[in-house]
């Protein structure tokens, strides 16, 4: 693959990549779909099998150049480069849309997603009694999780590791949202905000020559959890494109009819109209995170009265769906020019 790659084609890899951040960072929304639609999710899939102990075996041996092409490592790097580049730009981009325009941008993401199905339906073929049932499993799974309550917060690292194992999901099984399943477990705001902007702190500390968070033990526990976390979401990510691979190779019919089936369950989740209930403490106060927002619990959907905002809104879902047919336009494209 790598010999065949243009520098547009590269291009588009981080671009896709920014695509795969922006995705897992909304809660609902899964950043393997987008590998999915734009046609490199097994590659990813394969890819992240080759992070194994042969791989270990060539970094520790010093054979770098051998390490880097066994993994694929410039697939890798410039996808991995374009979610890293999306954490620190298009998601705080969302961020801001989310606050603002927040029916829109669901709806752009509930029309995506419908994309999404047509899109991966319109391939296959094989379906019987097996896939069929496949479906449907995947269908009631994805709409379960949709209508869960959350969990309390709980920062045991045992647990911490578990949410990052779970936390990659999104990465590697499209249609399943790592990140609203951590608010479902009750540790969203704890991984990916209260940790994190611990870890900003202290490499802001530390870069200005104050090491003082050492005796800080709220900072030291924070810090333990977002490793702990990083650890548990390495883990994640080598084991379920180990399993993922395997099962691609000898079930792939039946893992595309559930990963269907996850997709359409995950309209659920995305559904533009709802309102978003936040965490309230005993006395009916708002609960905030480290950061002074409001710690998001999760959401009450209802059916839209037919008004201008409901057609703006439905333009944007067309929108959505559009986004995902060019994607499908250029994945069809850029196979038709590596045969």
């Amino acid at each position: 693959m790598e010999s065949t790659r243009t520098l547009t084609d590269k291009i588009f890899l981080i671009l896709k990549g920014l695509g795969m951040g922006a995705a897992n960072k909304v809660p609902g929304v899964s950043g393997g779909v987008v590998a999915f639609v734009a046609g490199f999710y097994e590659e990813f899939i394969y890819s992240l099998k080759k992070v194994n102990i042969k791989a270990f075996k060539l970094l520790i041996n010093g054979r770098f150049k051998s390490f880097f092409n066994y993994i694929n490592g410039r697939f890798l790097s410039l996808l991995f480069l374009g979610m890293i580049i999306s954490y620190f730009s298009i998601s705080k981009v969302l961020d801001y849309l989310i606050k603002y325009y927040e029916l829109y941008v669901w709806s752009v993401f509930f029309g995506m997603i419908i994309g999404s199905i047509y899109y991966i339906n319109k391939d296959f073929k094989d379906w019987n009694l097996k896939t069929y049932t496949s479906l449907v499993i995947g269908i009631i799974v994805g709409l379960s999780i949709s209508f869960f309550n959350p969990a309390k917060e709980n920062d045991n690292l045992w647990f911490v590791f578990f949410c990052g194992i779970i936390s990659v999901s999104g990465m590697t099984l499209p249609g399943f949202s790592g990140s609203f399943i951590l608010i479902l477990l009750g540790n969203y705001v704890l991984l990916l905000v209260d940790s994190v902007n611990a870890l900003y702190d202290t490499v802001y500390e530390v870069l200005g020559g104050n090491f003082t968070f050492t005796d800080n033990l709220e900072r030291i526990r924070m810090l333990k959890v977002l490793a702990v976390f990083t650890l548990g979401s390495v883990a994640g990510l080598v084991t379920f494109s180990h399993a993922l691979s395997y099962i691609l190779k000898h079930y792939k019919s039946i893992t595309i009819s559930v990963i269907i089936g996850f997709i359409i369950g995950s309209l659920g989740v995305v559904w533009p109209w709802k309102k978003t209930a936040y965490k309230m403490d005993i006395d009916g106060n708002f609960v905030l995170d480290s950061t002074g927002q409001k710690i998001i619990e999760n959401y009450k959907r209802f059916i839209p009265e037919l008004n201008t905002e409901t057609y703006y809104a439905i333009a944007f879902v067309c929108f959505g769906i559009g986004i995902v047919l060019a994607l499908e336009w250029y994945g069809q494209k850029t196979r038709k020019t590596h045969e």
